[in-house]
């Protein structure tokens, strides 16, 4: 037995994996320009802050209020964090300005205080029944009125200087001939008739309404005189019916039909200087 115990027992057998089969340390990831700039970014502001508090917990023990008060600024302005008094700084100085209708308000307020009674009234009872009154009569109605006022005055003016059957005086005009037809009377016209045409201006300054076929001027009569000079006939004159209304014509033309503006003038002179008047 003592032999069989004593007996050399053979080593154990070493393993070794072929070197396909050996583990590796696998190589680092390459970072990218942005990774390495936010990975910076945040270890420096880790290190700001944790220096900032480390230096204010090992100053607060033996500090005073002033030593205190520096380290805040100090830590305020090094952190790149908006503060509670910063955004309360900010807020002060927006609401800080008044604004332009509360200055008004205030310069008002100063001028007539609401305190005080006017004319044994409130303030409010002087300020909706007798200045806002008193304003819209200064600022609107005035206005309103002159404009008109001056308007009226000038239209009679105009009415006044244009020929119409009221103004007597004998008006100087040229002398025309169209081809008539129906016209803005509601009467169809011949090359044959002795008829007229007024003016446009002085047509519709005696309309009464907006049917031109009950326009006063329609049927009125005019006498027309012109100098026949081209054959020595002398002084010729026409008496003419309105029946239509020229638009072409100035306030004292006349545009007259074939017939009557060769008793007056050639047919191949086209436009003549003749004198008129309202016989109505």
């Amino acid at each position: 037995m003592e032999d069989h115990d004593n007996s050399v027992r053979p080593p154990p057998p070493v393993y070794q994996l072929p070197d396909w089969e050996t583990p590796r340390p696998r190589a680092a990831k390459r970072q990218s320009f942005t990774d390495r700039l936010l990975q910076s970014s945040r270890n420096s502001f880790g290190a700001t802050f944790a220096s900032t508090n480390y230096a204010g917990a090992a100053a607060g023990a033996g500090e005073g209020p002033a030593e205190a008060a520096s380290r805040k600024e100090i830590s305020a302005e090094s952190s790149i964090l908006p503060t509670h008094t910063q955004q309360a700084s900010n807020v002060d100085q927006g609401t800080a300005k008044p604004s332009l209708l509360a200055s008004a308000r205030s310069r008002f307020d100063t001028a007539v205080p609401p305190h005080r009674t006017y004319f044994g009234r409130s303030r409010r009872f002087l300020l909706l029944f007798i200045i806002l009154p008193l304003a819209i009569l200064l600022f609107i109605v005035l206005p309103l009125a002159v404009g008109l006022g001056v308007g009226l005055s000038r239209r009679s003016k105009h009415s006044q200087d244009l020929p119409l059957p009221g103004n007597a005086d004998v008006h100087t005009g040229d002398l025309t001939y169209y081809g008539p037809g129906l016209g803005a009377c509601g009467v169809v016209s011949t090359s044959s008739d002795n008829i007229v045409s007024v003016s446009h201006y002085t047509f519709d300054a005696a309309s009464t309404g907006s049917n031109p076929n009950n326009n006063p001027l329609c049927g009125k009569k005019i006498r027309v005189q012109r100098d026949f000079v081209e054959d020595g006939k002398g002084n010729r004159s026409v008496d003419v019916t309105v029946v239509d209304r020229c638009v072409g014509c100035a306030p004292t033309d006349l545009d007259l039909s074939i017939a009557v503006f060769t008793q007056l003038a050639p047919e191949d002179s086209g436009r003549v200087v003749g004198s008129w008047a309202w016989l109505d």
